[in-house]
């Protein structure tokens, strides 16, 4: 052991220590310094650090009162200050305090141009973007007619993901989602625009309805974050709020964070609303018709309006609520009773809510389902109530209509279908009744399979589809259109334009025959790929049309005089495609004969070679291309006719 020692005492460790040193903070970079502070007294103090720790823990980061150190007068026994709080870093007071008083005029950057945003809607084509995940490779694509469709993008090294991407609901950005966070994508190279440090997120949801300011999303830690997409800036972030009970899953549903219609009841303002008991809420989408008087400088702008529900509590009965805000003015109150559960729906314009009642009998054995109807537009919003004897698992207004689809089922395992059970459902269409100021049944498609309805973005049309049959097209007076099939499909969506319908099979849900195939409104197959990997599809969004209504009802008005266009480009892409066969099948045919005579030359060689009688291919194609012709030749030489009696 002593020789050990020895040993160790003649090896220089210097260079390892200096290595590994523990070096201390020596410099002031990590204290901030917060100044505008109101000058007060000791008995004050606590008061002050609480609030001033408490504004640091709503920007995200978290400080204690400890922590804190507050500049005291001694002679006066108050603080220094003022009211309103500015933050500098310690090392910044030292670089002002030495700046130089000489102005020296910064130099200029050079102008960059930077690509728009929405370049994509000046497509003189006219053409719809979608976006493909498969594997780890992210696609985005041109739609429109068969010569027109094209990768608009493509590039695994700038454009990709680990989790999912989402188009913005404007489709301004396209976001990829990270285990470090959140990046958005935009132009039409689809440069970097921004990065939110957002670790583990699992949900994200871009913009509000009017405009790309505000971007959201959700961690794993369930903990919500709102950034300025503008710039970049965190604004403030919220605890998620799960599920209370022992049986309820510890799981957040998205979306937990819902802008109203307008960009007034976001983060703006100090405005606020809480309501012990609410279940669910949901605001009120501005239509056309708000819009229009939105533009109007003279006229006050309309109140964003929200409806929520209360479950019952003791004697108290189950409530639904309309309000105005931030007035909170209450429109109207509706009592429900024997109620287990509701759903909201209002219609895309505003001018009806839905409200999907799932009410239980006295002994709780069996439910049945009620629809109230209010009528927003219309003074004191008269309710109007469809009863329904079964169980509705599935509801969709028409947009910009007056009707509405639902599936229902009188199947007792509609709740928790076992492996292999088909549950068979009903699905009806009603329609408002301006005679009789009540929703009719115009049809209902008994001992069907449905479970998913999906309108078109323009009305009049309906997807009514299920996984793994066929799916159906329904046209606007409850006509069958056609009926198609998908194997496996998990996902059913219409293009902006309400002309065509996309299916896909994801590899998120199963691993057969994943893909996804474009049909237009009749139900005809356009394009069908098979793709193993294959995770997503989703059609850009586009945002609200810039025409007025006058503009709208002169195209329509004049639609056949633009429709001619539009024939005499779909009857030059027929001819371009039919031109484009022949042209193949005439290279086909010539390549053939080239390679046929080729070869019988070198067959006659070879024949030669071997001493061996080789005939020519030009004499043999000289004999093939006479021809002999037979002629038969009819001569009458005599006729005579007799009479038979």
């Amino acid at each position: 052991m002593a020789f050990q020692n020895d040993v160790d005492e003649g090896i220089d460790y210097s260079d390892i220590e200096e290595k590994y040193k523990v070096r201390l903070e020596e410099g002031f970079d990590h204290i901030l310094v917060v100044d505008g502070v109101p000058v007060i007294d000791k008995s004050k103090l606590d008061k002050l650090l609480t609030k001033i720790a408490k504004e640091f823990t709503r920007k995200g980061a978290a400080i204690k009162s400890d922590d804190i150190s507050v500049p005291w007068n001694d002679k006066t026994g108050k603080s220094h200050g003022g009211h309103t709080f500015f933050i500098n870093r310690f090392t910044d007071i030292e670089k002002f305090a030495n700046l130089d008083e000489m102005y020296v005029e910064p130099q200029r950057e050079e102008f960059k141009p930077k690509e728009h945003l929405r370049a994509w809607l000046a497509d003189p084509l006219g053409r719809d973007q979608y976006v493909t995940y498969r594997g780890d490779e992210v696609s985005i694509s041109w739609h429109g007619r068969p010569s027109q469709c094209e990768v608009a993008f493509e590039d695994n090294q700038n454009l990709r993901t680990e989790l999912y991407v989402s188009w913005s609901p404007l489709g301004t950005y396209i976001a990829t989602l990270h285990r470090q966070g959140v990046r958005l994508y935009g132009g039409p190279s689809f440069q970097h625009q921004a990065r939110f440090y957002h670790p583990l997120p699992i949900v994200v949801a871009e913009d509000m309805p009017q405009g790309p300011r505000f971007f959201s999303a959700e961690d794993e830690g369930n903990n919500i974050a709102v950034w300025d997409i503008k710039t970049n800036h965190l604004l403030r972030t919220f605890p998620a709020i799960l599920p209370e009970g022992e049986g309820s899953k510890k799981q957040m549903a998205w979306p937990a964070l819902k802008w109203s219609a307008d960009d007034n009841m976001g983060l703006q303002g100090k405005k606020s609303l809480k309501i012990e008991g609410v279940v669910n809420f949901e605001w009120c989408p501005h239509g056309e018709k708000d819009r229009e008087d939105a533009a109007k400088a003279s006229r006050k702008p309309a109140e964003n309006m929200l409806a929520y529900w209360t479950p019952e509590v003791a004697n108290q009965p189950a409530r639904v609520t309309l309000l105005n805000f931030p007035s909170r003015t209450v429109l109207r109150q509706k009592n429900l009773f024997n109620v287990s559960e509701c759903r909201l729906y209002w219609q895309n314009q505003g001018d009806f809510l839905c409200v999907r009642v799932d009410r239980h009998t006295k002994t709780k054995k069996s439910t049945f389902c009620n629809l109230e109807i209010f009528r927003v537009r219309e003074k004191d919003f008269p309710v109007e109530v469809v009863e329904l004897k079964d169980t509705v698992t599935d509801f969709s207004w028409e947009p910009k209509g007056e009707r509405f689809a639902i599936v229902s089922s009188s199947d007792p395992n509609v709740g928790n279908p076992g492996q292999g059970v088909t549950i068979k459902t009903d699905v009806s269409f009603y329609q408002l009744d301006h005679s009789k100021n009540d929703f009719k049944l115009l049809r209902t498609l008994a001992g069907r399979t449905t479970n998913t309805i999906r309108w078109s973005p323009r009305g009049r049309h309906v997807v009514l589809a299920t996984k793994d049959v066929p799916k159906e097209e329904w046209g606007s007076s409850i006509q069958q259109l056609g009926v198609a099939d998908h194997y496996g499909v998990t996902d059913v969506e219409w293009d902006p334009s309400g002309r065509y319908l996309a299916t896909a099979a994801s590899a998120w849900t199963h691993t057969i025959e994943n893909g996804y195939a474009i049909w237009d409104f009749r139900g005809q197959e356009i394009e069908k790929r098979l793709l193993d990997r294959f995770k997503q599809f989703l059609w850009r969004p586009r945002p609200p049309s810039l025409l007025t209504k006058d503009q709208k009802r002169n195209l329509r008005k004049n639609l056949r005089e633009y429709s001619r266009a539009f024939e005499e480009a779909d009857a030059a892409e027929e001819t371009t495609v039919s031109a484009e066969l022949v042209a193949q099948r005439k290279r086909a045919v010539d390549e053939w004969n080239a390679w046929r005579v080729r070869v019988a030359e070198e067959m006659a060689e070879v024949r030669r070679a071997r001493g061996k009688r080789g005939e020519s291919l030009a004499l043999k194609q000289e004999e093939e291309d006479k021809e002999e012709i037979e002629v038969w030749i009819d001569e009458v030489i005599e006729q005579i006719e007799e009479v038979v009696e």
